[in-house]
């Protein structure tokens, strides 16, 4: 299967395209030097999901936005991947979420 992860800032989402088809998008906001994650819909498995997160966050990290992640499934993939993405995460939330290393294993 060939994908591929776009940002498309018309429409405020990261999409990921799967042999030329839609497969899922993550969907933001853009506040002052943020991005906050409000929703995220993947129409097909096979890590599709894990693929947009990583490429969506990555893009904030190069892009040096601090990631608000409301969305539950990009806020649970940070969870699990703390060690490569808790420094992304605004403070607030750091608080709110508890992104600490032993809260990934659960």
């Amino acid at each position: 299967m060939n994908t591929e992860v776009r940002n498309n800032p018309a429409e405020n989402r990261y999409e990921v395209w799967a042999d030329g088809e839609l497969a899922g998008y993550a969907q933001y906001v853009l506040p002052r030097g943020r991005i906050a994650f409000v929703h995220t819909e993947v129409y097909e498995g096979m890590g599709l999901g894990s693929r947009l997160a990583q490429a969506a966050l990555d893009d904030a990290r190069a892009r040096g936005l601090v990631v608000m992640p409301f969305c539950s499934f990009i806020a649970g993939f940070i969870e699990r991947h703390v060690d490569e993405y808790r420094d992304l995460v605004a403070p607030e939330m750091l608080a709110e979420t508890d992104y600490e290393p032993e809260a990934s294993c659960r």
